[in-house]
């Protein structure tokens, strides 16, 4: 298996992470499907469809040089033999920006196929007043 075939969604999504934390474009790009019709929304932004839409956004977001790191928590994660989707709460922090950001409420939607897990949507958006929200702070895994 090479490094961008990913054997379970969570290598796919646990790769789009890191890659993010590297601001690299082409390992953010790696974990795409290769499909038309995929998916990204960025924290309020507009729909972007395509990869082609896709990869300028994330080539503008790494242009200003600030390194990004995403930490995620409270994962509900919905899988079948060929879909997973995954919603997460992320945390960003922004290096050398010690202020605290919002938090993201976001969705990674990953397909199955020949060359294994493939996020074909990641849907991102600032969560509500955070102090009146309430979850369980253990994972869900709904099959």
């Amino acid at each position: 298996m090479s490094t961008s075939d990913f054997a379970t969604p969570d290598d796919a999504e646990a790769a789009f992470y890191a890659a993010l934390a590297r601001a690299d474009v082409g390992g953010v790009m790696a974990i795409w499907s290769e499909e038309e019709e995929v998916v990204c929304v960025h924290p309020a932004s507009i729909r972007l469809v395509g990869l082609y839409a896709i990869r300028e956004s994330w080539r503008q977001v790494f242009a200003s040089g600030a390194r990004i790191t995403v930490s995620t928590t409270h994962p509900v994660r919905w899988v079948s033999a060929t879909t997973a989707v995954h919603s997460v709460h992320q945390h960003v922090h922004v290096e050398g920006d010690d202020r605290l950001h919002p938090l993201i409420i976001a969705t990674n939607v990953f397909s199955r196929g020949a060359r294994g897990w493939r996020l074909v949507m990641h849907h991102a958006a600032p969560a509500p007043d955070t102090d009146n929200l309430h979850y369980h702070d253990t994972p869900h895994i709904v099959h």
